[in-house]
């Protein structure tokens, strides 16, 4: 079957955004829509500069023998700042107070159409990292976990309170929690990570960074690098954070649970996300 450049446009376009990151050779699609690799060049310079034009991301030409196209999914940084935006005015409302300082987010992340949106916030932002693997604790931290790795085209590894049997061999960890200064405990499995994989921890709130702490720890005993901590929604506790280099797009400064008020920003996400352009990506 011969492809017409109309529908190749069209199917390459899905085939690049179904696979972040992933290096394709211009063989494959030759191959595909039984093409000239000029053609396909041809096609794939028009993609790029759509990509490009709207703001959907990068195409990355890696040349050589091995080489090929690699999609990279980024966003614009007013794109992301109507994404902050909106989350705000969401997170502002009354209702979602909880004790302790808290906010209800429950309903956001289960929204697929929300959290496929911040996972490509956060992806945008790790896209020059080399990242093998996406690591959160259960429960509320896995939807954002499993949105970034989708746009990173990466597994996701979850980290549990206790061992369960279906998780075979584990290793656990004592931590001090950073809000009620308890000792807690952590459990992954031996299979979840290989050694010297490079991680980016994710949560969907921060209070002090104990939680995230854990997981550093965690990290060390599978002997495992830290890429980076991506947070939707932090506190802020100044003089009691543990956790210093960290990348999060909200910023919670203040709840009144008398007068139902909450204070929102951004987070630290515009001073340390940087804009990502085709010479800072590595091939």
């Amino acid at each position: 079957m011969k492809w017409k450049r109309s529908e190749r446009l069209v199917d390459m376009t899905q085939y690049l955004m179904e696979h972040p990151h992933k290096l394709i050779p211009l063989t494959y699609f030759a191959s595909l829509y039984q093409s000239a690799k000029s053609s396909i060049s041809e096609d794939l310079t028009i993609v790029k500069e759509t990509f490009e034009e709207r703001g959907r991301g990068l195409l990355i030409t890696v040349p050589g023998a091995a080489g090929g196209v690699k999609f990279i999914p980024t966003m614009t940084t007013q794109d992301v700042h109507e994404i902050a935006s909106n989350l705000m005015e969401q997170l502002s409302k009354a209702e979602r107070l909880l004790p302790g300082g808290y906010l209800y987010m429950t309903d956001l992340l289960g929204n697929p159409s929300l959290m496929n949106k911040l996972g490509k916030v956060f992806a945008s932002a790790f896209a020059n990292e080399k990242i093998d693997a996406i690591m959160t604790v259960a429960t509320k931290g896995i939807p954002i976990a499993h949105a970034i790795a989708r746009h990173l085209n990466v597994p996701v590894v979850v980290v549990r309170r206790d061992s369960k049997v279906t998780e075979g061999p584990t290793v656990s960890i004592n931590y001090v929690s950073g809000s009620a200064r308890r000792i807690q405990t952590m459990v992954l499995s031996k299979r979840s990570m290989e050694k010297g994989q490079r991680v980016l921890i994710t949560d969907d709130f921060m209070k002090v960074g104990g939680t995230i702490n854990g997981m550093k720890s965690l990290l060390e005993e599978f002997n495992c690098e830290l890429a980076g901590i991506a947070v939707l929604v932090e506190a802020e506790h100044a003089d009691e954070q543990l956790v210093k280099n960290y990348l999060s797009l909200i910023k919670l400064h203040e709840v009144n649970e008398k007068d139902g008020t909450i204070v929102l920003t951004e987070g630290n996400y515009f001073e340390k996300g940087g804009n990502l352009d085709e010479s800072s990506i590595n091939n």
